[in-house]
């Protein structure tokens, strides 16, 4: 009995001792900075007056922030920004999906060229779009005039409106082939015995996809929709590059907002419970997704 109680504990120990650096590195760089960020948003830190030191407040930075008008027109902008990339990114995704889940020739290389756009950084995706967007030699300003749609170059950055719709654009197209990858993954398992016996039933194309490749799609679908709809409300880099939250605070969303009270306002404490508040809407949405996805598998 003691023998093998010996031989547990030098089992357990060995196996402490090969995973002890991974946990370290997890504490570093994951744990650590979480307490942290929890303890500073609790604090009042302004690093222009450096000299107060850390305030204990409690949860007011959490009740300034809940309610500044600012904050709340953030979240309604990451809102939409999230609801129409990711919308328009599913209905790309799917079709692609559906037609590179077919044989045809070259479907191979049309699969290799399809990762480039999602390839790419995000910084030159952001510096493309804004040379496409270009008011004086952009491509999106020539096509519209060629097809008459437009009588006269416009600063579509600078518009209010269009400059929202113009980092959707960036975004869906740097990220609708990261959907395809998702939903294709999900295609593949289904039998072609499956087409086959609804074709015999004598579905169509509509059919087949609403009643036989949907609820069978569903389970990855669902992955697919909450890992960018949690990309999306994290959003951040393709808008600094493109607009830098302007013009009139149009694109300025939850993540840049943070940004904005930690490393240009300098409210460190604010800054860290704005983050800590769109940590607990991507929780929410966690749970949505588990939930979602164990009902589909009961």
């Amino acid at each position: 009995m003691l023998s093998s109680v010996s031989q547990w504990m030098r089992k357990y120990r060995t196996g402490l001792l090969f995973i002890l650096p991974a946990l370290v590195a997890i504490g570093a760089v994951f744990v650590y900075p979480m307490i942290n960020s929890l303890f500073l948003s609790l604090h009042d830190i302004d690093l222009t007056k450096p000299w107060r030191g850390s305030i204990f407040v409690g949860l007011k930075n959490y009740r300034d922030t809940l309610a500044n008008p600012a904050f709340w027109d953030s979240v309604w902008r990451t809102a939409y920004f999230s609801v129409a990339s990711v919308g328009l990114e599913l209905l790309i995704g799917f079709i692609s999906a559906l037609t590179l889940n077919e044989t045809f020739a070259g479907r191979a290389i049309v699969r290799s060229f399809l990762l480039i756009p999602w390839a790419l950084l995000t910084m030159t995706n952001g510096l493309m779009w804004i040379w496409i967007f270009n008011p004086h030699y952009g491509m999106f300003n020539a096509i519209l005039t060629k097809l008459g749609l437009i009588d006269s170059y416009r600063v579509w950055l600078a518009d209010p409106f269009w400059a929202m719709h113009a980092v959707i654009l960036a975004d869906v197209w740097k990220m609708a082939p990261f959907m395809t990858l998702l939903i294709l993954a999900g295609l593949q398992p289904i039998s072609q015995d499956v087409y086959d016996a609804a074709e015999v039933d004598g579905a169509g194309t509509w059919t087949k996809i609403w009643y036989v490749i949907g609820p069978l799609l569903k389970p990855a679908l669902l992955v697919a929709v909450v890992l960018r709809t949690m990309g999306a409300f994290k959003v951040f880099d393709i808008i600094y590059i493109m607009t830098s939250g302007g013009p009139a605070d149009s694109t300025k969303v939850l993540t840049f907002y943070t940004y904005e009270q930690a490393f240009r306002y300098y409210r460190i404490g604010m800054g860290s419970a704005v983050s800590w508040l769109i940590t607990l809407v991507l929780m929410i949405l966690i749970v949505i997704y588990i939930k979602l996805l164990g009902a589909d598998v009961e």
